[in-house]
C-alpha cells in the first residue's frame, strides 16, 4: 500500500519546480530585452567571459551572471544601469577591475558584470595631469602602476599607494586602498579631490568634500555600493630621488607591536623628518620560500632568515623607509637614531 506524502512536501515540490521554471523565464526574458538595447554589441555571453566573471581572487563564492559588459566608454555603463532601474524587474549590476575582491563582491548573480578593463588605455589616455603637477584625472578602470608610469616621467608621484599596482583605481577607492604610507597620509580613499560616479539611477555625478559630499564619502570605501567610479582625481607631489629602505625582524610579536606602535607615534604628517613608508608582514614556515624570497631580501642575508624562520616558524618583518636627495641627505639620520631604541631580532639596511 502507498503512502501519501504530506500535503506540504507536495507543496515544496510544486513550489520549487515553479520557481526554477520562473528563474528561467526570467532570464532568458532579460537576455531578450538586453540584446535589443544599444550596448547589445558590447555584451558578452562568450563561456570563457561568463566563467571569469564568476569567480574573483578569494576563490571562496561563485556567482554566474547573464552577460559580461565590455564598455568602450562610461556611457556604455550608464545605459546599462539605466536600463535596470528602469526594468520592471531591476537585476543586479557589478563593476569588475582585475578581481582582487575575495568574497564576491565583483559578482553579479544571474545579472551583467562590467569589465571596467575594457576601457583601459595601456598608453596612458586614461590620465591626464594637470599643468601644474598638482593632480591627476585617472580613469576608474586605469591600474595604479599606469599611473605610477604616466606620473613619474615628469617626476611626480601620488601621495598615497596601494602595495599591489596592478589593481583598478575605481576598484581600490571603492575598497580602502592600504599601503605602508597609510599610517602618515591615510588609505588612498582620505587622499582624492574629486570622483565622478555613475548612480544607481544612471546620473553622472561629479563630487568631493565641497560638492555632492554625502556621495563623495560614500563611493570612496563603499564597495560599489553607491555607484560605480568612472574618473578620480588624485593628489601628487614630487617623487622621492632616492629612499633608505630598512627591515628589522622579530621573534616576538610583543615587541614587533611595540615597536611599530613607537615608530607611527614619532611620525606625523607634516614633519618632514617622518618616516614616509612603514608596514608589517609575516614570513611564515608554511609554503614556499620564494614568497619572501621575492620581497627584496639580499641573498646574503637570507641563511640567517631561514634559521630565523625554522626555529620560530613564525617572523613578524617591520619595513619602514625614508625618502631623500642631495638637500636632505642629513634626515637619513633620524633612522638609524629611531631604530637605536627599538628590539629588533635582525636586521637589513640598503
Amino acid at each position: 500500500m502507498a503512502v501519501a506524502l504530506p500535503s506540504f512536501f507536495t507543496a515544496i515540490m510544486i513550489m520549487s519546480r515553479l520557481m526554477a521554471f520562473i528563474g528561467i523565464t526570467r532570464n532568458n526574458d532579460m537576455s531578450s530585452k538586453l540584446q535589443a538595447l544599444d550596448i547589445a554589441p558590447k555584451l558578452s555571453y562568450d563561456p570563457s567571459a561568463i566563467e571569469s566573471a564568476s569567480q574573483d581572487f578569494g576563490h571562496i563564492v561563485k556567482a554566474v551572471p547573464q552577460a559580461v559588459l565590455l564598455p568602450s566608454s562610461p556611457w556604455d555603463i550608464a545605459s546599462l544601469v539605466n536600463f535596470s532601474y528602469s526594468n520592471s524587474v531591476p537585476f543586479s549590476i557589478a563593476a569588475r577591475g582585475n578581481s582582487h575582491s575575495v568574497n564576491g563582491q565583483a559578482m553579479a548573480k544571474n545579472g551583467v558584470v562590467i569589465d571596467m578593463t575594457s576601457m583601459k588605455n595601456g598608453n596612458g589616455t586614461g590620465i591626464r595631469i594637470a599643468s601644474d603637477g598638482s593632480y591627476a584625472d585617472v580613469g576608474g578602470q586605469q591600474f595604479w602602476i599606469d599611473v605610477l608610469n604616466a606620473t613619474l616621467g615628469l617626476g611626480l608621484t601620488p601621495v598615497s599607494w596601494t602595495d599591489y599596482l596592478y589593481l583598478t583605481v575605481g576598484g581600490t577607492l571603492s575598497n580602502a586602498g592600504i599601503s605602508g604610507q597609510t599610517f602618515r597620509y591615510g588609505p588612498q580613499i582620505s587622499n582624492v579631490y574629486e570622483i565622478d560616479v555613475i548612480t544607481g539611477t544612471a546620473d553622472f555625478v561629479t563630487c568631493s568634500p565641497n560638492n555632492n559630499s554625502d556621495l563623495f564619502y560614500a563611493a570612496l570605501g563603499g564597495l560599489g555600493q553607491f555607484g560605480i567610479i568612472t574618473r578620480a582625481r588624485i593628489p601628487l607631489e614630487p617623487a622621492p630621488k632616492r629612499v633608505k629602505w630598512v627591515r628589522m625582524l622579530y621573534t616576538d610579536f610583543s615587541d614587533f607591536t611595540r615597536d611599530q606602535e613607537l615608530l607611527i607615534s614619532k611620525n606625523g604628517r607634516n614633519d618632514n623628518k617622518a618616516l614616509n613608508y612603514l608596514e608589517g608582514s609575516l614570513l611564515l614556515d608554511q609554503g614556499s620560500l620564494d614568497n619572501w624570497r621575492s620581497s627584496f631580501f639580499p641573498p646574503q642575508d637570507q641563511p640567517k632568515i631561514i634559521s630565523l624562520i625554522t626555529k620560530f616558524r613564525i617572523v613578524y618583518c617591520l619595513e619602514i623607509v625614508k625618502h631623500y636627495d642631495g638637500q636632505t641627505k642629513t634626515t637619513v639620520d633620524k633612522v638609524k637614531l629611531i631604530i637605536s631604541f627599538i628590539c629588533f631580532s635582525y636586521i637589513i639596511i640598503k
